[in-house]
């Protein structure tokens, strides 16, 4: 008896653990000397813990399409902030402030998101420094 609930206790620990594995800090992915802004249309919206992300299709001056991920804060933070999950929708037009990714790839840590209403909120950290930062602005 006593084996299977050491045995329970680790496959609890061990799940419970996932999700600090997945998740990651600002400064190990993106690059804050490095601002970016891009604008285009939603193309899909995941709403779910522990970053919510979305995606944009950008398009350059030539009209090729680029696909961007969005990383912005978690689900509870942006409830806080006064978005919804009906705030974005696949076909809404976007602007994303924020920074590059540092490996390179099309991933913008958000900071500030223009809605298609043309609400300005803010999906970074508090005190970060990034644009929209109500830190920054006092």
């Amino acid at each position: 008896m006593k084996a299977k609930r050491i045995v329970l206790v680790g496959i609890i620990a061990l799940l419970s653990a996932f999700p600090a594995l997945a998740h990651h800090s600002f400064a190990a992915e993106f690059d804050e000397t490095k601002p970016i802004t891009v604008k285009g249309v939603v193309s899909k919206v995941e709403w779910e813990n522990p970053h919510v992300y979305f995606y944009v299709d950008v398009k350059d001056d030539k009209g090729n399409v680029a696909n961007w991920g969005v990383e912005s804060t978690s689900v509870v933070e942006l409830i806080h902030r006064g978005w919804s999950h009906d705030s974005l929708k696949v076909g809404d037009r976007v602007t994303v402030e924020g920074f590059t990714a540092k490996d390179g790839s099309r991933l913008v840590g958000a900071r500030l998101v223009t809605l298609a209403d043309g609400r300005k909120v803010f999906t970074g950290s508090p005190g970060d420094g990034g644009p929209g930062d109500p830190d920054k602005d006092q």
